[in-house]
């Protein structure tokens, strides 16, 4: 790669941490202030949402996400903590736990989702990404 090749790929990586940081920042804002949730909680709300099955193993839904397996784990309890989701060890395999939405966690997600649709809005309809 040539250094102005180089010096390119570097700028677009910067410019996506820059949009990144920018627009997390934003969203978890607004659900901390709207919804007493942070991004983090909203992502795995949505996931579980999004899922096609009742419930989830943790080692699934850590394959979508952007979080370490012990932040991961650490945001399902505030989660579970805030009766959003419940948490049932796997009767096959006593490693592995389950996650399901609870009727609380739904309805938080849907109110909420509301809001990161506006915050996304906000950020990327107004002009596209670099990258």
């Amino acid at each position: 790669m040539t250094e102005t090749g180089e010096t390119e790929l570097v700028r677009r990586w910067r410019d996506l941490l820059a949009c990144y940081s920018t627009v997390s920042c934003a969203l978890d804002r607004a659900l901390q202030e709207a919804h007493g949730i942070g991004m983090s909680e909203f992502e795995v709300l949505d996931r579980l949402v999004d899922a096609s099955a009742d419930q989830i193993r943790m080692h699934d839904l850590g394959d979508t996400m952007y979080l370490s397996q012990s932040a991961l784990s650490r945001t399902v309890a505030r989660l579970d903590r805030d009766g959003l989701v419940e948490r049932s060890m796997c009767a096959d395999d006593r490693r592995a736990c389950f996650v399901r939405l609870t009727a609380a966690g739904r309805e938080r997600h849907a109110r909420a989702r509301t809001t990161q649709r506006s915050v996304l809005g906000e950020h990327f309809s107004a002009e596209p990404a670099r990258v």
